[in-house]
């Protein structure tokens, strides 16, 4: 097969041995190390594609889209097969990223996936919508104090966040961020199926509302699902940090790890509470027999004009049951 030109052949001793020191350098964080031996690699082999996949993905640890995009670019124009590249799933990235919508498209499709719309009119080109990918989880914050939340797939390289992070993520309810296209674990539901756990590269939209954490007195857990009801039906959300909050290792959270949801009784074995008196590694999801603690941190998703009032409705349904106190904002 002749491309450019050149004949096709395996890469040189050369070729290889700066890549695979590259990509030692990617490991160590070295990326500006790495950039130059994969230039060097590039230069040594233009008419491979695994020259300028390698430094698209490089481009992509350091979020250099614009890099990212034209070297995924000259990856694809090499390839030998239709669909399912890796190759084309990086461009998708880049493209989402710098919202280049109608390369976007180009690259889902590319790579095997049906993306709603007519290509050849205009919401055709604009943001991929309704591709129905359905829930998974995603791990912010993946380098630093990683957590896993829950969200939903916009499209196979973003997701909005439906649970309330906590405030050590940096990171809101709401927010969409970019995420990797590979995923590093899964969480296991009560129910049976299981999900993807991404890794965030980065935010991509923000959110206006801030977090809030409040102290609860809560009497029954019908008491602390009517909160949560109360700030759904008002559009935003409340999340029970003391029965959703689990603290895991890195081996077991990038894992197939069992998800309680909030529903049925789960002891996960990392969790060194005792029945009631959740401890510093994880907890008991509240279910049936399980020991009820009426004090309940848990975290706010809403406006800083609504917060309060919420809370007050929340408490004025069951006084005799209910009780709030320290709210503060945290992010």
């Amino acid at each position: 097969m002749r491309i450019f030109g050149k004949v096709r052949h395996r890469p040189s001793a050369s070729w290889r041995q700066a890549t695979d020191r590259a990509f030692t350098l990617i490991g160590d964080g070295r990326y500006e190390d790495a950039g130059a031996l994969l230039t060097r690699a590039a230069d040594l082999e233009p008419w491979l594609s695994e020259s300028w996949f390698n430094l698209a993905l490089l481009h992509k640890f350091r979020h250099d889209w614009e890099q990212a995009r034209a070297a995924g670019l000259r990856a694809v124009a090499l390839l030998d097969r239709e669909t399912g590249a890796p190759d084309w799933w990086n461009v998708g990235i880049a493209a989402t990223a710098l919202q280049d919508w109608p390369l976007a498209r180009r690259a889902w499709q590319a790579y095997g996936l049906k993306v709603p719309g007519d290509p050849h009119s205009t919401a055709g080109t604009g943001e991929p919508v309704g591709m129905e990918l359905g829930s998974a989880a995603v791990r912010l914050s993946p380098e630093g104090e990683a957590e896993v939340v829950w969200g939903r797939r916009l499209d196979p390289a973003r997701m909005e966040v439906l649970s309330i992070p906590l405030p050590s993520s940096g990171r809101r309810w709401g927010e969409v961020v970019l995420h990797d296209g590979v995923p590093h674990g899964e969480r296991i539901t009560a129910a049976g199926p299981s999900y993807p756990v991404f890794d965030e590269i980065e935010l991509w939209a923000p959110s206006p509302v801030p977090t809030w954490v409040v102290l609860l007195e809560a009497a029954t857990e019908a008491d602390r699902d009517a909160l949560e009801q109360l700030a759904s039906d008002a559009g935003f959300a409340a999340e029970d940090w003391s029965s959703s909050v689990r603290l895991l290792c890195r081996t077991c959270s990038e894992s197939a790890m069992p998800s309680g949801e909030g529903n049925g009784d789960h002891l996960d074995p990392h969790d060194h509470s005792e029945p009631g008196h959740p401890g510093p590694l994880g907890h008991r999801t509240a279910g049936s027999g399980s020991l009820w603690v009426p004090e309940r941190e848990c975290g706010i998703a809403a406006p800083a004009g609504l917060v309060r009032g919420l809370l007050d409705s929340w408490v004025a349904d069951s006084p005799d049951s209910r009780e709030w106190r320290d709210l503060e904002e945290v992010c």
